[in-house]
Formats: C-alpha cells, sequence, structure tokens
C-alpha cells in the first residue's frame, strides 16, 4: 500500500512493494491493489453505515442491484457476482427485506427462483447518499494509490493506458 499520511513514522510499508520475496510480480501486485482497495473500503464503511444505515455487504448489494432494471435479479446471480455463499446473501437480503430497501419474488415458472429488486425507498437513499459516497471513494483512492500501485497495475495489464 502507498504509504499513508495516517501511517506512524515507525511502520514500514507494505512489504509486497519492495519485492524479491516467494511471489511471482504479478501476485505482488495483486496484493498492492487488494490492500488499496482493502483501504478504501474501510473508509467507505462508516460512510455507508452513516448514510444509508446498512452494513457495507448489505451496500454491496444495493450497489449491485442500483446498476439493474428494476425487476432485479436472480440470488444466484447476485452470489455469483458478488462472490458470496448463498447462504450469507439469504441472510443479507432478509434484513434488506426487513428495512425495505428490497424486495423477494419468485421467478415465474422456477418454484426454486428467487428474484430480488430494489425498493423506491432503497432507490432514494441511493440518490441522497451517492455524492458523500462517491467523494470518500475518490478522497480514499488518492490517499492510498501511489506510484506501487500504478505500476503494478500497469504490469497486470499492459494495454490499461491504451486502451
Amino acid at each position: 500500500m502507498a504509504d499513508l499520511e495516517k501511517r506512524p513514522a515507525d511502520q514500514p510499508g507494505c512489504p509486497s512493494s519492495r519485492g524479491g520475496g516467494l511471489l511471482p510480480a504479478e501476485l505482488r501486485a495483486w496484493m498492492l491493489l487488494l490492500a488499496a482497495t482493502g483501504a478504501v473500503e474501510q473508509e467507505l464503511r462508516s460512510v455507508v453505515k452513516g448514510n444509508l444505515d446498512v452494513s457495507h455487504d448489505e451496500f454491496l448489494v444495493l450497489c449491485l442491484l442500483a446498476e439493474e432494471p428494476e425487476e432485479g435479479l436472480r440470488m444466484t446471480r447476485v452470489a455469483e457476482l458478488l462472490g458470496r455463499p448463498k447462504t450469507r446473501l439469504t441472510y443479507q437480503i432478509a434484513c434488506l427485506q426487513h428495512a425495505g430497501l428490497v424486495t423477494r419474488k419468485s421467478v415465474h415458472g422456477d418454484k426454486r427462483g428467487i428474484e430480488v429488486a430494489l425498493t423506491d425507498k432503497a432507490r432514494e437513499l441511493l440518490r441522497a447518499a451517492s455524492e458523500p459516497l462517491a467523494e470518500t471513494v475518490s478522497r480514499a483512492l488518492n490517499r492510498v494509490v501511489g506510484p506501487e500501485q500504478r505500476e503494478a497495475l500497469s504490469a497486470l495489464l499492459p494495454d490499461l493506458a491504451t486502451g
């Protein structure tokens, strides 16, 4: 991770940024990127809780559904896209439904299929919270993405700069 302003002086930078260990360059680069995104997520958690009163994982579900048409997505697809076990997602969806933020319904013609969609309440909350959430992400990324992360990303995706 890039040296953070808040990092104590006696704390070294991210070990994987130095190289020379057992990991190949691609895995070192991936670890640097994970550390940066983890730092952004950590900063975002409190803003999500304060603005939406949901957990970070529930927020990810809301964001995924916000990008879908109003009819929503099957729960199996949500679990797949978020890389979550279906049982954990079922609990998160139940919490979101209890808060009035999502609806659940059976998929027509598939008695096992469940589809989830945002409610109007959730859409309004996301619209109202989007600016402070976006500002938090931008501020955190600008703080934690330094030369090592940019170099790592360029090494992993060499065609990124050229499109």
